[in-house]
């Protein structure tokens, strides 16, 4: 045996890497076994990777490297998602500090190519530090939303549910964006606690009810009052329409009973503005009340406001109407309060809801191809009959109350980079199809998909579908997900939905939520603060091993943490340690004969229990009692494992292999060595220790176990088999 560096060099990990992918057993087409499959989550191709995204790749890279070990054809499929909105946003800001132009100022065509310019240089980037991680994925498969195999997945899931009446063009009160410029989905948006102003107020002085709002200027475009159907103290009014000027706009009113309203809540009446408030607009459909829009597109009041108004932002039309409610003697009561601003997530516009021509799904029509069933039912069915197990088990609540919550899906999105929808118009004619209509004169609809309508199909397109793939056939549904909790409803929920109709399968059996990665203040990483960290940079000082153990170590299942580089420090001297460790054991069993080898003493096929030793070496009876305390943690490492428990898998291994192998055991095994009687014992004893904790702690830490490994064996620890109980 060569000689053995005093040292371990964390910088070999990048040869480490090149060898298992080399290997070619990133590749299930190498292995056998029964499949394990897990799809990546597709990072936002909008930049580079961060911390959050090393925990989340080393939670998967661990449930891999153990399903391999365990002897399955395991599957873990990367891609990048091209993430429209976020991507449009970010390459639209660097348009502008660079050149002072904005895309409508360069066109469609110059802007889509600047994105994809952008788009393929951020791939090839987070391609790259995944593999600095240590990400034993399938790069023979990876996939990319916006690329040609998805692209035709789309098309044609798009054509299957316009055909089953589950896409539908209307018009209704959805989330824009008047800074990005685009509708944006119910969760995408972000609301921030605010102070506002709670104006309680009459539209004149002769009509009788007060109603309360935070936002007067909206009231230029009400057209009804409701109130709930037992309130005694507005019951006389019911049915009455009052005409009244309020703030120049000639507004008739009309008192509705309603369900909805919360006769405790202010003074027990809501000013109805259906084209401004999705709840208003139900209220408006069930009473058959009109929808005039008083706000446009850039957050600006329109002529139908009234001429005092008109042509202002909406902070300054407020502060007129307030003004004029002051003047008439019409405000009896303004307070403060807290309010959530509704805000978009991407470019942290305030949303407008405003009435828009828009393409949903709808969730709420039954399907007669799923035994008569809606979407929300399918979805609901899917966890509820424990064809899909979430963890940690409290998220299957939130998940059943957001299905029980879930208003008809608005995919379409006003934005140039994106799937364009599959839907072409000539005159009255509409035609939606895989490939765009024979003939001229037909035009494609300028709108593009929103990017979750693609990544939910992420786990079957991934795989060939809509062909009858043999990928498709072997890997799905996969076995599990596992990202993180705050896209439990973007993705997550959307997977299941278009699975289930698509598939009438589920896409997943298990989903394992992970929680946010936090600074060490507890606050989440952004740029506005100035806190992110590269785990590429950290790698480099510590190496991935410490990065991937300092991440999982004490955190559990759908828990949020923070991010501490003390802790990851610590890993990098628990490296060091299995170094050591190894060395000393090597050192000191390099005269073992074949047959006392605990791995070529017949392992991998059926080796005889610990008490009657391995080859022809009889085992010590305190031997024999530390390789049952070994017995024992293999055993719970494997429960945990199963049961993906990795945080005090790993604890458990860590404390083991420090405190008791390393201080205790090699000490121990001194004196043992020294003595031609108890010598062999203590060789295999050793041996067998340490040959077993790299195959416990390479999932991991795969890079150090590996190179360990690669001492001492040909084959490479990666595809050696799990260690099984004695």
């Amino acid at each position: 045996m060569r000689e053995i560096p005093k040292t371990y060099d964390q910088s070999k990990e990048t040869d480490i890497y090149q060898l298992w992918e080399s290997s070619g057993f990133f590749n299930p087409d190498n292995l056998s076994g029964k499949p394990f499959t897990i799809m990546m989550p597709p990072p936002n191709a909008t930049g580079t990777l961060h911390i959050g995204h090393a925990f989340e790749t080393s939670i998967q890279d661990i449930l891999i490297r153990y399903h391999r070990m365990k002897g399955e054809k395991t599957l873990w499929l990367p891609g990048t998602d091209h993430a429209a909105i976020a991507t449009n946003t970010k390459v639209e800001k660097i348009l502008i500090k660079e050149t002072g132009k904005n895309r409508h100022d360069i066109g469609r065509e110059a802007f889509v190519k600047k994105v994809e310019e952008f788009v393929e240089k951020s791939r090839g980037t987070i391609q790259q530090q995944l593999r600095t991680v240590g990400a034993s994925a399938d790069w023979s498969r990876e996939a990319f939303t916006f690329d040609e195999p998805r692209n035709l997945a789309i098309r044609t899931a798009f054509k299957k549910m316009f055909e089953a009446g589950l896409i539908y063009r209307g018009i209704r009160v959805i989330n824009w964006d008047p800074k990005g410029q685009t509708s944006v989905s119910d969760d995408e948006v972000v609301h921030k606690s605010e102070k506002a102003q709670l104006y309680t107020f009459k539209y004149s002085k002769d009509f009788p009810i007060a109603i309360a709002t935070t936002r007067p200027e909206t009231k230029v475009g009400d057209v009804a009052v409701a109130v709930h159907p037992a309130d005694v103290r507005y019951k006389k009014f019911v049915g009455q329409e009052f005409k009244v000027n309020f703030a120049g706009a000639d507004l008739n009113i009309k008192i509705v009973a309603d369900e909805s309203v919360d006769p405790e809540f202010g003074t027990g009446a809501v000013g109805v503005t259906p084209a401004h408030s999705m709840a208003d607009f139900d209220i408006a459909q069930r009473h058959n009340l009109p929808a005039p829009q008083v706000i446009n597109e850039f957050a600006k009041m329109t002529d139908t406001a009234g001429s005092l108004i008109a042509g202002k932002k909406t902070k300054e039309a407020r502060e007129i109407i307030v003004a004029w409610l002051t003047e008439q003697g019409l405000l009896e009561k303004t307070e403060a309060i807290d309010i959530n601003l509704a805000t978009a997530e991407r470019s942290g516009g305030t949303i407008e809801p405003l009435p828009k021509l828009q393409w949903f799904v709808n969730v709420n029509k039954a399907v007669a191809e799923r035994s008569g069933k809606t979407l929300k039912e399918l979805m609901r069915d899917a966890v509820a009959s424990g064809k899909i197990k979430i963890l940690p088990e409290r998220f299957e609540k939130t998940y059943f109350h957001w299905i029980d919550n879930l208003r008809d899906w608005n995919i379409s999105r006003q934005l140039w980079y994106g799937h364009r929808i599959p839907v072409w118009y000539k005159g009255e004619e509409i035609y939606s199809g895989i490939e765009e209509p024979e003939g001229s004169g037909w035009s494609q609809d300028e709108d593009t998909l929103d990017t979750w309508f693609s990544s939910a199909l992420w786990t079957f397109s991934t795989l060939g579908w809509p062909n009858e793939t043999a990928d498709l056939k072997t890997f799905h549904p996969t076995d599990v997900m596992a990202p993180g909790y705050e896209i439990l409803f973007f993705w997550v929920a959307r997977m299941i939905l278009m699975s289930t109709f698509l598939l009438d399968d589920v896409p997943f059996k298990t989903v394992y939520l992970h929680g946010i990665v936090r600074d060490i203040q507890g606050k989440k990483f952004s740029k506005s603060l100035d806190n992110g960290i590269d785990p590429v940079e950290v790698i480099k000082q510590y190496g991935a091993d410490a990065l991937r153990m300092g991440l999982v170590v004490g955190v559990g299942a759908g828990n949020d943490s923070k991010y501490d580089q003390m802790k990851v420090k610590g890993y990098r001297n628990f490296a060091n340690k299995i170094w050591n460790a190894a060395r000393f054991v090597m050192q000191n069993t390099q005269d073992m004969t074949p047959s006392n080898s605990p791995l070529k003493g017949g392992e991998k096929k059926n080796p005889p229990p610990f008490k009657e030793g391995l080859g022809e070496v009889k085992l010590t009876p305190e031997d024999q009692a530390i390789l049952y305390e070994l017995n024992q943690l293999l055993a719970k490492t494997t429960i945990q494992m199963d049961n993906f428990d990795f945080a005090h898998a790993a604890e458990n291994l860590y404390h083991y292999f420090w405190h008791t192998f390393a201080d205790k055991i090699l000490e121990e095994s001194k004196v043992k060595l020294a003595n031609e009687k108890t010598k062999a014992s203590a060789q295999l004893m050793l041996k067998t220790i340490l040959e077993t904790s790299l195959k416990l702690l390479h999932p991991f830490m795969p890079f150090v176990t590996e190179t360990i490994w690669q001492l001492d064996h040909k084959d490479l620890l990666m595809i050696e088999k799990w260690p099984r109980l004695r």
